[in-house]
């Protein structure tokens, strides 16, 4: 039986454009155009040659090959909309989701202008994710609560993770690149519930609510600071505490929370690709944070021991063992799947959380400390594979609490993709060559005689006439009969 909530989680497409390209505003060959008044100012013939050879070997050496580098990147870049759009149309059609999520970086730059993020979000709905839609104001300006499975549409709308290459780190984050962001792919910060209706008589009485599984989407850009839009930075924060707030006790355990967001939690270095990082833009540029590999440990405090519920102490509500669920990010191209959680040391206010990765888990998972699976999915980018994660959820009634299954599947590099797709277009056009010029030359078609038509087992020869000096002989078309006939 499919499990009533499946979410195909796909991380940093990073669609490039423009920018990847050479100067568009530069001339077709400036040296080529320049050669005719270059010539005509020469003083002699000998000088008129050698600028007819120095330019000459200036375009072989330098302008045809910016060229075709920039005709290939252009051609790159279309057949890389496509690439991508592989991936998602097959993973949607083979794996049925019922959700669908890109954790952030859609684009691949925050400092293009709105005329070039407006063309890369048109490729990205109308090749990319072709079909798919954005998550509507009416889910997403308010907390909203409905049964798992009643809106069909859910499998079509694309959940967008806002990234630090679509609206920048906190000290670039302001609120025009937020905007335009929010316009073509949704807000930045939302949360909406789904219930799994009807209740089970399975469920213990004093837990008798039906089970509900909670999306937190959340801009952890601005988690941290300095932050150049401070306000910015207090409405992930207070959207943070609505989501704590509208929340379920901690030992309540029929909720179920899958936080996506971009930036993965704090973790020592070893653990994943990407160690620990912070830089910071210079005191004449405002200080800000210019960019982050993970949040810090304290941003990652808050998530865990807020949004989560958890902090190990024995004596607080539920134990300290917080609540059921898991979080998603991105950000890492290389992926990583850790096991966040609070060691069972003696002195409980000097723990620190720690990350281990999840392979080496096992053996905490049944030790009576708290703790949570944060997976970094691997980037959809063909130089990773073409991946994608796919994440299950269901409640199991025996326990009272929401199960997570995890798995990656990879499509395949580009290469892959190109080969194919090169392979049928040299194909085609063979096909073609060989049916124009080649099948219309052959002895069959070009013979223009007697039409021979084979009708049961009687040959007809239509209106053939032999002409032998002074008698005709006319061949009959039904008996074979010969009338001879003399002048």
């Amino acid at each position: 039986m499919k499990a009533p909530f499946r979410l195909l989680a796909l991380g940093d497409p990073q669609l490039e454009g423009d920018t990847s390209l050479p100067n568009t505003t530069d001339e077709y060959f400036p040296t080529l155009w320049r050669l005719p008044s270059d010539l005509l100012h020469a003083r002699d013939l000998g000088e008129g040659l050698a600028t007819f050879r120095n330019a000459s070997y200036e375009i072989v050496t330098q302008e045809l090959p910016a060229k075709f580098r920039g005709l290939r990147k252009q051609v790159d870049l279309f057949g890389n909309d496509y690439y991508l759009a592989h991936i998602y149309r097959t993973l949607h059609l083979f794996t049925e989701p019922t959700h669908v999520t890109v954790l952030g970086d859609l684009l691949g730059s925050q400092w293009i202008d709105d005329e070039e993020f407006e063309r890369r979000g048109w490729r990205f709905w109308h090749r990319v994710f072709r079909n798919g839609q954005k998550v509507g104001e009416e889910v997403t300006n308010e907390h909203t609560l409905e049964n798992l499975g009643d809106h069909k549409d859910w499998d079509q709308r694309i959940i967008n993770v806002v990234g630090n290459h679509d609206v920048g780190y906190a000290g670039d984050m302001t609120v025009e690149r937020i905007e335009r962001f929010e316009r073509l792919f949704g807000r930045a910060n939302w949360e909406v519930t789904f219930r799994l209706a009807p209740s089970s008589p399975a469920i213990e009485p004093e837990t008798q609510l039906d089970p509900v599984l909670r999306l937190v989407i959340l801009n952890s850009m601005n988690l941290d600071t300095p932050a150049k839009d401070r306000d910015l930075q207090s409405q992930t924060y207070k959207e943070m505490n609505e989501v704590i707030v509208r929340s379920r006790p901690v030992e309540d355990h029929t909720s179920g929370t899958i936080l996506l967001t971009h930036i993965p939690l704090h973790k020592e270095a070893g653990i994943c690709v990407d160690s620990p990082f912070f830089d910071f833009h210079s005191d004449e540029d405002g200080g800000g944070l210019k960019e982050q590999n993970h949040i810090s440990y304290d941003a990652g405090k808050s998530i865990l021991e807020g949004l989560y519920g958890m902090s190990g102490n024995p004596d607080a509500p539920g134990r300290g063992m917080g609540r059921n669920g898991i979080i998603l990010t991105g950000h890492d191209h290389e992926g990583c799947d850790v096991y966040h959680h609070l060691p069972a040391d003696k002195d409980m206010y000097a723990r620190r959380w720690n990350a281990t990765k999840w392979g080496d888990a096992k053996s905490l998972l049944d030790e009576p400390i708290p703790g949570i699976r944060e997976i970094t999915v691997r980037s959809m980018m063909g130089d990773f594979g073409g991946n994608a994660g796919l994440l299950s959820a269901w409640f199991d009634y025996d326990t009272g609490k929401w199960q997570f299954a995890y798995s990656t599947c990879s499509i395949g590099v580009q290469h892959i993709w190109w080969a194919v797709h090169v392979l049928v277009l040299v194909t085609m056009g063979f096909s073609a060559f060989a049916y124009f010029f080649i099948g219309r030359n052959t002895p069959q078609a070009l013979h223009g005689g007697a039409e021979h038509r084979l009708v049961g087992n009687i040959i007809k020869e239509d209106a053939v006439v032999a002409n032998s000096g002074s008698e005709s002989v006319e061949l009959g078309s039904r008996n074979t009969s010969l009338r001879q006939r003399t002048n």
